[in-house]
């Protein structure tokens, strides 16, 4: 066999070698207890037995070693050896100090190459029996035996082992009946269940270790009389460590007390010992870990957290995690009694554990494996209601008869015409998704459609042909924008084109003055203005439209699901087409929107330039103020973005207000800079648009207005200050809008921090330009809520499961929702179900209603 395959226990017994290796050390050992003289044996001196011996080489011939091909860390410790052997033959002419380095070094390259031939064999994790959980009946309200005849709903204040106290501080967290506290699931947990040798200990992680008291000692601090300490030295077959406990106050400073907790600890008792492990100046140690000492050995450890995996908790004042840990120890049982909704079929089908056996194990896991498994399980049931719900919502919106947008033959001239008057042809993808919108309108069925499209894909175009759709098919139109700035955009290009098509439209914004609101509100109800452009004011109550057939909503994630059906309770049940240019991820897609239809625009128009994206230090501004006024001579304009309107006092940011005089002032006097921010009117909003899209300013100072809508195709450089303080999905809104002319285009990214993760996020700006993969790394880094950006975006209360990382349970619980929706829309075959919907809206009610 070649020495390079040799496996350690080959290796092993090799007794020549030992004998060999072992009489090597005996020699250097005597010679360094007798001074390093270069002893006389009986036959020869000691330096002479050493050049023979490490001359000749080690007894390799048991070990199945051939000198042709030896590994290489065996053949470089022979030749270690070999120079050493030619070292001891001048061991008489030299110094002291020389000849003590040379044992030395023999005495090391002896044991290295022992420790390559002849490795040790591995030492296996020490073992630790954990008794089961105590699963004995609890005691419910009035002390009575209750397997599940306590009501999930019942007060924990009545619950035995609970007690009034504890239920009043549990009500702080928002827990006030049992079914609270069971689903206050744990927020992480320290992994005590990593058993591990003394010698495999490594800092910074949790671990647990089963070893020998060698030593004890418990004493009062020398520098603080109120702090006691007790120190253990232990020991297993790989190593030693020391571990301390600390003792605040002076009751635990007494002698009594002190010899009391030696005695706990003598030398030789086997003590179990969980925690963190922490570097110190002896080596990695335990400080203040959770210890017990065994009965024996063998024993089964008594503690419920030594060994195990430690659940941690949200707490509050006044409620530690020991007394948390114990208020759950006293309901757990009562889970066992509780019916589970998920038919049996499903849950073998999807090869989940029971909902009972979840609850208790995500609360006490024995081992990973258990955690996995019940995670899955509850993970599984609040995506598969959410599913539920929302195609329960889909199903009875296509119950209600919505009016059928068809038209007489020939009549298809307005979006003919309209089409006709662009200046382009609609792409293949805007084609693709009118068609479906338009086989949507067709139907008696309300339509529910997601339009989703990339900065500058022409979802404006598809809509407003969506609504011409619906104007000609004798109804009313609404767009709903978020923001004034984004309707009066939509406003002033619809204005280009339907006077050329005699359609009627106006604007209606919380700045729209009385007098004109009075007259369009007239004219809506009459039936005389056919399309109404507007914002959140569209949901005002004066608001009411004659035939109210389709309404759009522009960037729907900034709008609520109430909001959105306010504006579809104002016509007969009018089809809606919402429209987003910011990706959504699917997963977060599927939670928000599960009840819509979803088109992708996924192509861009003819001509459209790609965007050069860079990323700079706060102190290369210059580069960039220089490539603004080579774009500007060259007749292009610029942007220059803002997270602030006015300079905060906590934060160290440039403000737009600040940075506009500035380069008014000293970069630009010779150009024209613009400012727009929030703050500044409808009229003065407007004015600063126009004056950039007319090329009267070159360079716009703004905040994140222009995130959306502001469309200026001679605006080629795009520059992000404080780039590290916006959202991915944002940076990727403001860059789109460059790049919308035939000129090259910039987007250039100041970073003032010197945080890697900062820069980690916007180089993934830089490589990419796909919105959807900027869309999954931006939900990845800061989770659902900010990238929606809106506390009404009808995000999903999930307690434990995440869109981030439980991507594949959704789309498992999503199919498996459509199966049983498809077959039971109502879920009159599905009691367990139903039941667990219902009771979920009713807590949504109670807890909006307690939050009021």
């Amino acid at each position: 066999m070649a020495a390079g395959h040799l496996h350690s226990q080959e290796l092993l017994g090799a007794q020549p070698l030992n004998d060999w290796l072992k009489t090597l050390q005996q020699a250097l050992q005597l010679e360094a207890d007798r001074g390093f003289t270069n002893l006389q044996g009986r036959q020869e001196r000691f330096n002479g037995f050493m050049v023979r011996c490490l001359g000749d080489g080690p007894p390799l011939d048991g070990l199945q070693l051939t000198a042709s091909e030896p590994r290489p860390e065996v053949a470089a410790a022979l030749l270690r050896l070999g120079e050493l052997g030619a070292a001891f033959q001048a061991y008489d002419a030299q110094s002291l100090s020389r000849r003590q380095t040379l044992v030395r070094q023999s005495r090391e390259r002896l044991h290295q190459l022992r420790q390559v031939l002849q490795p040790p064999s591995p030492v296996g994790p020490p073992r630790l029996r954990l008794p089961d959980h105590i699963d004995g009946p609890a005691k419910g309200a009035g002390g009575t035996n209750s397997w599940g005849n306590l009501d999930p709903d019942a007060p924990l204040a009545e619950i035995k082992g609970v007690g009034p106290k504890t239920a009043t501080r549990l009500a702080q967290l928002g827990l006030f009946v049992v079914r609270d506290l069971v689903h206050y699931y744990p927020r992480d947990y320290l992994d005590y269940g990593n058993l591990v040798r003394i010698m495999q200990l490594e800092p910074g992680r949790t671990a647990t270790i089963v070893a020998t008291v060698r030593r004890s000692n418990a004493f009062a601090s020398p520098r603080n009389p109120n702090l006691s300490i007790l120190e253990l030295h232990l020991t297993d077959i790989t190593g030693k460590i020391r571990v301390s406990r600390f003792f605040a106050g002076k009751r635990f400073s007494t002698p009594a007390w002190l010899k009391g907790q030696q005695r706990l600890f003598p030398p030789g008792a086997t003590v179990a010992v969980s925690g963190l492990v922490k570097e110190t100046p002896y080596g990695p140690g335990f400080t203040d870990p959770l210890m017990e000492v065994l009965e024996s050995p063998n024993a089964p450890v008594q503690s419920e957290s030594i060994g195990r995996l430690l659940p941690v908790y949200g707490l509050t004042e006044g409620l530690g995690a020991d007394r948390l840990r114990s208020a759950l120890s006293s309901v757990l049982p009562l889970v066992r009694g509780w019916t589970d909704p998920l038919p049996e079929a499903i849950k073998l089908a999807q090869g989940l554990i029971g909902r009972s056996e979840a609850l208790q194990l995500i609360h006490q896991p024995k081992d990973q494996v258990d955690l996995q498994a019940s995670r899955r399980r509850l993970i599984f049931d609040e995506f598969l209601l959410l599913q539920l719900g929302l195609l329960q919502r889909r199903h009875q919106l296509r119950q209600r008869p919505a009016p059928v947008l068809s038209l007489a033959p020939g009549r298809d001239a307005l979006v003919q015409r309209f089409l006709e008057l662009l200046p382009f042809a609609l792409t293949g993808a805007q084609e693709r998704v009118l068609a479906e919108i338009r086989q949507d309108l067709l139907r008696p069925q309300p339509m529910a459609r997601l339009v989703q499209g990339d900065v500058g894909s022409g979802k404006t175009v598809v809509a407003l042909a969506s609504l011409l759709s619906a104007i000609e098919a004798g109804c009313q139109g609404a767009l709903m924008a978020p923001t004034e700035v984004l309707a009066e955009q939509h406003f002033q290009k619809l204005a280009e084109w339907l006077p050329q098509l005699h359609v009627t439209t106006a604007l209606l914004t919380g700045s729209t003055p009385a007098a004109r609101r009075r007259e369009l509100l007239q004219d809506l109800v009459n039936g005389q203005l056919q399309l109404l452009v507007g914002t959140h004011a569209l949901l005002e109550d004066p608001v009411q439209f004659a035939r109210l057939g389709l309404v759009v909503v522009d960037e729907q994630h900034r709008f609520g699901v109430r909001q959105r059906n306010r504006l579809l309770a104002k016509g007969l049940q009018p089809h809606l087409l919402t429209m987003t240019a910011t990706p959504i991820p699917r997963t977060l897609a599927l939670s928000v929107h599960g009840d819509l239809d979803v088109s992708q625009i996924d192509e861009l128009p003819p001509g459209r330039q790609p965007i050069k994206t860079l990323m700079l230090k706060g102190g290369k501004r210059e580069q960039a103020y220089g490539l603004v006024r080579e774009q500007v001579n060259m007749g292009q304009r610029a942007y220059v973005v803002l997270p602030l309107v006015d300079e905060s006092e906590k934060l160290d940011l440039r403000s737009a207000v600040e940075v506009h005089r500035q380069l008014r002032d000293e970069i630009f006097p010779d150009l024209r800079v613009g400012l727009l921010h929030g703050r500044l009117n409808s009229a003065d909003k407007q004015a600063a648009i126009g004056a950039f899209a007319r090329g009267e300013t070159q360079v716009l100072v703004s905040t994140t207005v222009v995130e959306v809508g502001v469309d200026v195709p001679e605006a080629s450089v795009m520059v992000i200050e404080h780039a590290e303080r916006f959202g991915l999905a944002q940076l990727h809104q403001l860059r789109g809008r460059v790049g919308r002319g035939a000129a090259a285009s910039y987007c250039l990214l100041i970073n003032d921090s010197s945080n890697p993760q900062a820069r980690q996020r916007l180089d993934v700006l830089v490589r990419t330009s796909d919105g959807f993969e900027i869309a999954e790394m931006d939900l990845r880094l800061r989770g659902p809520g900010q990238v929606l950006g809106t506390r009404q975006s009808g995000l999903p209360d999930l307690a434990l499961a995440s869109l981030t990382d439980d991507g594949e349970v959704l789309e498992l619980a999503r199919q498996v929702a459509q199966q049983i929706t498809s077959q039971d829309p109502e879920l009159t075959s599905h009691q367990g179900l139903a039941g667990a919907l219902a009771d979920q809206r009713r807590r949504h009610i109670e807890q909006a209603s307690r939050l009021n």
